[in-house]
């Protein structure tokens, strides 16, 4: 008898803006998994754009329509709040072999705090393999047209941002 698959994935992440590359890879792990919580990082660390509020809010907006999807904040380790949640797996995107290095790390380290909680890597369609938030915030910064690589609350956001300077 083969294990069963996981149910419950999350997808975490500090979305410093989400993109159309992360409701791509958020699709495909709907594919997979009968629900999906989006894991929002406080993620200060990283200097972010918009405030976690924010973050939480155009992503809700972006997945307003969208079954089987809950948004939620996390501070800490991912494989705790994962457990807190009843997950038993961690959605991960793959872009390209540089994010491999990291991601393979971060995943054996995860299953070395939680064995119980798979990562499940997914590679995004060919036209997001390029896309990533920081790449979105250098672009929209520069005064660069974004409003197909992001949902359209996203991109215009990022055009209030840059407006308010």
């Amino acid at each position: 008898m083969s294990p069963q698959m996981p149910r419950h994935a999350i997808y975490p992440g500090t979305f410093d803006p989400v993109t159309n590359g992360h409701l791509d890879i958020l699709h495909r792990g709907l594919a997979v998994f009968g629900q999906v919580t989006v894991a929002v990082s406080e993620s200060t660390a990283k200097s972010p754009m918009f405030s976690l509020d924010e973050r939480l809010e155009m992503l809700r907006q972006a997945l307003a329509d969208t079954p089987r999807v809950t948004v939620l904040p996390f501070s800490g380790l991912v494989v705790e709040f994962a457990r807190a949640c009843g997950a038993d797996a961690l959605l991960r995107g793959l872009r390209a072999v540089s994010d491999f290095e990291y991601e393979l790390q971060m995943a054996l380290m995860n299953r070395r705090l939680a064995d119980d909680i798979e990562t499940v890597f997914l590679m995004p369609s060919e036209e997001y393999t390029y896309l990533s938030s920081s790449i979105v915030r250098s672009v929209a910064t520069a005064g660069g047209e974004v409003d197909s690589l992001v949902p359209a609350g996203v991109a215009e956001r990022l055009k209030q941002k840059k407006a308010s300077g």
